[in-house]
């Protein structure tokens, strides 16, 4: 899937309105730049901190200015953030309001006539008999012609499907 500066952008201004967890005082890194890292990292794959950290130092000086990364006049180069400020960062962040952001933005890729496809499974190994722990079930809603998961719900009760 290609984006557009537009859709791009889009994906920008939802990011922007998630608060800051940080303090004012000691920020090296713009917000945003943290959360399009992150989410860049994850959609490459990553799986943890370091994960991410390691996908950073991989971007070039292009990638890194239109994440928005810091420029250090004394270098001549985009900096980074360090794997403890992305990890601390991400911790702190809520995470309801990243979903929210990035689940809206995701449903303004999606044309009017997209086909949803509602899919539910019970996932495999998640029960528990000895501890009484019934099975995980989840649901998911994901737009056939973007092929975009749109979202998912973990279900408490399995009920009347």
């Amino acid at each position: 899937m290609n984006l557009s500066l537009k859709q791009a952008e889009g994906l920008k201004e939802r990011l922007s309105q998630i608060p800051d967890p940080r303090m004012p005082r000691g920020k090296r890194h713009r917000k945003l730049s943290v959360l399009m890292i992150a989410i860049c990292a994850l959609l490459c794959s990553a799986s943890n901190y370091a994960a991410i950290a390691q996908w950073t130092k991989s971007c070039t000086q292009n990638m890194l200015k239109r994440l928005g990364c810091r420029f250090n006049r004394k270098s001549g180069q985009y900096e980074y953030p360090s794997e403890p400020t992305i990890r601390r960062f991400l911790q702190g962040v809520d995470a309801e309001a990243v979903d929210t952001a990035v689940y809206g933005w995701l449903q303004t890729l999606c044309g009017k006539d997209d086909a949803l496809a509602i899919d539910g499974k019970t996932l495999r190994r998640s029960f528990d008999t000895a501890a009484g722990v019934s099975p995980l079930h989840m649901v998911t809603a994901f737009a056939v012609e973007a092929r975009l998961v749109l979202g998912e719900q973990l279900l408490a009760d399995l009920g009347c499907e």
